[in-house]
């Protein structure tokens, strides 16, 4: 079995909704030169939106093609906390309800990643309770930043309180950090500040004690984690040199770095292996970052299977990681036993 944790798609309620009411957050949703739908937010383009964003028909068939059983959705863009008061809330239901359908349609091909409202913890836990415990959601999805809050903010304890109670994982996202101005040119904000926002959140996480205050919860840090793992050195140097490093934890940096999990939206081989060396099979799951342009659906699974480890490595990158991550043991043994 192989399932991909990392991909995005677009409910039509919600794309109905920005039509109407994104001019709020500076959003519009308008046609380019060739006819094409696209995002458009403060007059610069996000992204185009193409079928496999809100077909769920053709998502089947390009998950066929590629060779993947199971995707569990989420969304990536536009982030809601851009949007004021409790529309935040109002959209992430909408969004919420359209994923849960889909996974209610399609039971053998989707689950979901949750959602959330994150400027208001009162709504954002509400409307967790609600899918998890309504809706059925695997976890949830949070940026690496929320509208430049760090995620080490104690303002998100009541979320991450409540994650660890439900014992599932939460998904970082990157999003574009608080200098994206310095990046405007060459699309230099998904080339290279998206990763260094994940750096960042991840040694937030870190060295603000949420890993140490919240010994159960689990974190899945996007695209091999940035350059966690080439960095984790480094990180641990400053931890060893800088008294303000180790004021909120008690163990080396490196061990809480190796507990976090990774996904594999990453398709070189070098970078793959490096994970691989530091934090071992056990803590990477498969991501394809489909269905935009800089994803890959067929290398999300080549890249992987290319690899020279154990196949039984790759078992539990494909699917046997997530699996236990999201407590389905029934599938995790059936998994084992092929």
């Amino acid at each position: 079995m192989k399932i991909d944790v990392h991909n995005h798609f677009y409910p039509n309620i919600l794309l109905k909704r920005l039509e109407t009411h994104g001019l709020v957050a500076g959003i519009t949703l308008e046609n380019d030169e060739r006819g094409n739908q696209i995002l458009v937010q403060h007059g610069k383009r996000v992204f185009t939106i193409t079928p496999p964003m809100n077909n769920i028909n053709q998502r089947i068939k390009d998950m066929e093609q590629a060779g993947f059983d199971m995707q569990i959705l989420s969304l990536a863009l536009p982030p809601l906390d851009i949007f004021p008061g409790a529309m935040d809330e109002t959209l992430a239901r909408a969004v919420n309800d359209e994923l849960a359908q889909i996974c209610h349609d399609h039971p053998s091909h989707f689950m979901a990643f949750a959602t959330l409202p994150f400027l208001d913890l009162e709504r954002t836990v509400r409307e967790l309770e609600r899918c998890v415990d309504e809706l059925k959601f695997q976890g949830a999805v949070i940026g690496s930043n929320i509208n430049g809050i760090g995620l080490d903010d104690k303002i998100l304890y009541p979320f991450y309180e409540r994650m660890s109670d439900y014992d599932l994982p939460i998904h970082i996202h990157p999003r574009a950090p608080a200098d994206k101005g310095n990046y405007k040119d060459y699309r230099l904000g998904v080339m290279i500040a998206f990763e260094m926002d994940l750096c960042i959140a991840v040694v937030r996480l870190v060295m603000g004690g949420v890993m140490e205050r919240f010994p159960n919860i689990k974190f899945i840090v996007s695209h091999l984690g940035g350059a966690i793992p080439y960095l984790a050195e480094r990180i641990q140097d400053c931890y060893e040199a800088y008294p303000e490093c180790q004021e909120n934890i008690s163990s080396p940096a490196l061990d809480y770095l190796k507990r976090f999990y990774y996904d594999a939206v990453s398709f070189f081989e070098p970078a793959l292996m490096c994970a691989y060396s530091f934090v071992g099979a056990e803590r990477l799951v498969l991501g394809s970052d489909y269905p935009h342009v800089i994803g890959n659906i067929e290398e999300a699974i080549t890249s992987i299977e290319e690899l020279n480890i154990p196949q039984t490595d790759k078992k539990m990158i494909y699917s046997g990681n997530i699996l236990r991550l999201i407590h389905h043991d029934n599938q995790l043994r059936t998994e084992n036993t092929q």
